[in-house]
């Protein structure tokens, strides 16, 4: 999950990159606080090495002596982890801490002071500081050594690395807080766009805000160009299919009227073959249609309709039919009722079925709705023979082709079904108190 979160993989990605530079900045750091350990051990012992050089007196025999040896209780202290050596040609002078040891001679000594590690006396690892001066008066060099302990070093380099790890690390908390709060900030532009595209998915028309920083304008310039090329094949797509449906009446119209000749010329048998095969046409010509629409739905969600007065406005066209103007019409539906549809598609998802109802029904057909907070229902009821069960469930089924619909269904409720589930909602049918089909539409969550 993390490698799939542009948020989590910036966020680690900075905690790591912190991390690495925070580690290498503890290495540097340790390094250069033993380096300066070491330079102020050198310029101590330096000083006195200076000391015992101001202080040596070369005897006639060559033995070496010290007026004024440096003061320390480390040198009075045998193995007190501070010593001084002073080798001539007639003998070796020595402090009271080393007793009854000596200081090893690793490599010659240069002119200049130098100071390097070895393995000193009592098996402790020693900083040693040496040098050999000649003196004007004599001949032989004198060899002048000190040696320090590196213990009390090592400790105070490996303490000073314990508490800058525990202060980095605290740092490195605080710093990938600042990171978490920076990454936050940076992909707050990409959820307001997010919040946006809802608004583009309920509407075609509706388009992104502009941005004021410059690398997410492109962002937007781009969807906002997919959502201009999505709305005009939308119009295309509507008036293609109003095109195929004006285009194909008046040839199925004109054939028509050539079968109902063939009829009144005594030529029934070929008027029925001429009916089925215009009624065949006029099936596939709406299950086209309908998908094409529904198509269109679902690319175009959204909408805003009146729903008693998209259904008044069916209501007045089916009157006009010979089947409506028999029946008696029942309207039961709040003036303020409105649903979040395209009002096109609300008109051909009712009807569908309102005309099955009127084709259907003996004397009365009813249509009533009820609405709550998230949810809406409209109801269609008549009172003509109904359909079995299972010929209801083989009409909704899903999967099935629209012109599979059974007896007492037709092609409408199939058509109806699928128009339904494209804008959101759900269709069931049962049995009227009027006596015959009862179709319910509903939308949204809670619908009893």
């Amino acid at each position: 999950m993390i490698t799939r979160s542009l948020h989590w993989r910036l966020l680690a990605g900075a905690m790591a990159a912190i991390l690495l530079a925070l580690a290498v900045a503890w290495l540097f750091m340790t390094l250069l606080f033993e380096r300066h350990l070491e330079r102020r051990l050198q310029a101590e012992m330096t000083r006195d090495g200076l000391r015992l050089v101001a202080g040596l007196v070369i005897e006639r025999d060559g033995a070496p002596r010290i007026e004024r040896p440096p003061v320390d209780s480390r040198l009075e202290t045998p193995a007190g982890g501070y010593y001084w050596e002073i080798t001539a040609a007639g003998g070796t002078l020595r402090s009271r801490s080393l007793w009854d040891a000596d200081l090893r001679r690793p490599v010659p000594a240069t002119a200049n002071w130098r100071m390097q590690r070895v393995d000193g006396p009592y098996g402790q690892p020693v900083a040693l500081l040496e040098r050999r001066i000649e003196l004007a008066d004599h001949a032989a060099p004198v060899l002048i050594q000190l040696a320090q302990d590196s213990a009390p070093l090592l400790s105070a380099r490996a303490e000073f690395g314990r508490e800058l790890a525990i202060f980095l690390g605290l740092l490195w908390l605080v710093l990938s807080a600042a990171a978490w709060l920076q990454v936050q900030l940076g992909l707050r532009p990409l959820g307001r766009v997010r919040h946006a595209l809802a608004a583009l998915r309920d509407s075609a028309s509706a388009r992104l805000p502009e941005s004021h920083l410059r690398e997410v304008q492109p962002l937007l310039d781009s969807i906002n160009a997919l959502a201009d090329a999505r709305e005009h094949d939308l119009v295309v797509a509507r008036q293609r299919a109003a095109d195929l449906a004006h285009g194909l009446k008046t040839p199925l119209s004109a054939m028509a009227a050539q079968s109902r000749r063939a009829r009144e010329a005594g030529a029934e048998h070929a008027a029925e073959g001429l009916d089925r095969a215009i009624a065949a046409m006029r099936r596939a010509v709406e299950a086209e249609l309908a998908r094409a629409r529904i198509a269109v739905i679902r690319r175009q969600p959204g909408g805003d309709a009146a729903v008693r007065d998209t259904v008044e406005r069916l209501l007045t066209v089916l009157e006009q039919t010979d089947r409506g103007g028999e029946l008696a019409f029942t309207l039961d539906i709040p003036a303020s009722l409105r649903l979040a549809i395209q009002p096109d598609d609300l008109s051909e998802i009712l009807g569908a079925v309102l005309e099955n109802a009127v084709r259907y029904a003996r004397r009365q057909v009813r249509v009533s709705a009820a609405a709550g907070p998230e949810w809406a229902r409209v109801s269609i009821e008549d009172d003509g023979p109904g359909i079995a069960a299972e010929h209801a469930r083989d009409a909704l089924a899903r999967g099935g082709r629209l012109d599979e619909a059974n007896e007492g269904s037709g092609l409408g409720l199939a058509i109806a079904r699928e128009l339904a589930e494209a804008t959101g909602g759900t269709i069931a049918m049962s049995r009227s108190a009027l006596g015959g089909l009862k179709v319910d539409f509903c939308w949204g969550p809670g619908v009893e």
